[in-house]
């Protein structure tokens, strides 16, 4: 068994991001300091799922936009297989929708991209002994999630509000070109958006979709 310099055996940690070079520097950062051994790198949300079920890591740092399934998705599933596994969601992304998603997928951990390698290795040795770390910036989300009054339920809580809003002009019968000028986006990312939408529901297609979105109450 390989242990640090203190006799203490290091944090186990895989790296999920498709960017080589954020992956190395993140990579680079957490074994100078000695307390963590990266044990695997994923670039996509399936290989995530595979090597921590694989590797079973102590922790696993999740980026969000990941090529095949999303991180919410792969954090959903880890946590299923690997309960023994905590995830933290690392992101760009600054909105709440997310961050709720991420923590209703089982996250125990969610950080910008902006982090410090302090807050980095705090989050990790954090969720490690068992417990929650939030970004500052997202603090204000928890409070306002755990005393504001409870909302009407969501039919579809996996997915962020802009995929709703997608979901909800495929309800409506939009094409995709009328959908990327209605919501100001390029025809790529809609169809970017549509592919996480059938992935997160498990639908076939946008007709299954459509039916699936106007029995929940979403369209015109």
């Amino acid at each position: 068994m390989n242990t640090g310099q203190s006799g203490v055996r290091p944090v186990d940690v895989l790296i999920a991001d498709d960017h080589p070079l954020y992956r190395s520097g993140v990579k680079t950062l957490l074994e100078s300091a000695g307390a963590c051994r990266v044990v695997g790198e994923a670039r996509t949300g399936g290989e995530a799922v595979a090597l921590a079920g694989r590797l079973r890591p102590h922790v696993v740092l999740m980026d969000v936009n990941l090529p095949d399934i999303s991180g919410i998705e792969a954090t959903r599933a880890i946590v299923g297989r690997c309960p023994d596994t905590a995830v933290v969601v690392v992101t760009m992304l600054e909105d709440r929708d997310t961050f709720l998603s991420a923590m209703r997928s089982g996250a125990r951990g969610y950080l910008l991209k902006g982090a410090d390698s302090k807050e980095l290795r705090r989050a990790i040795d954090v969720v490690h002994a068992g417990s929650v770390l939030f970004d500052s910036h997202v603090a204000d989300w928890v409070v306002e999630y755990l005393t504001k009054p409870p909302a009407a339920q969501d039919p579809f809580p996996e997915l962020t509000a802009r995929e709703r809003a997608v979901l909800e002009l495929v309800a409506d019968g939009k094409g995709n070109a009328v959908i990327a000028r209605e919501l100001g986006l390029s025809v790529k990312t809609v169809r970017n958006y549509l592919s996480r939408i059938f992935a997160k529901l498990r639908l076939v297609d946008r007709t299954e979709a459509a039916v699936l979105a106007r029995r929940a109450g979403l369209g015109r």
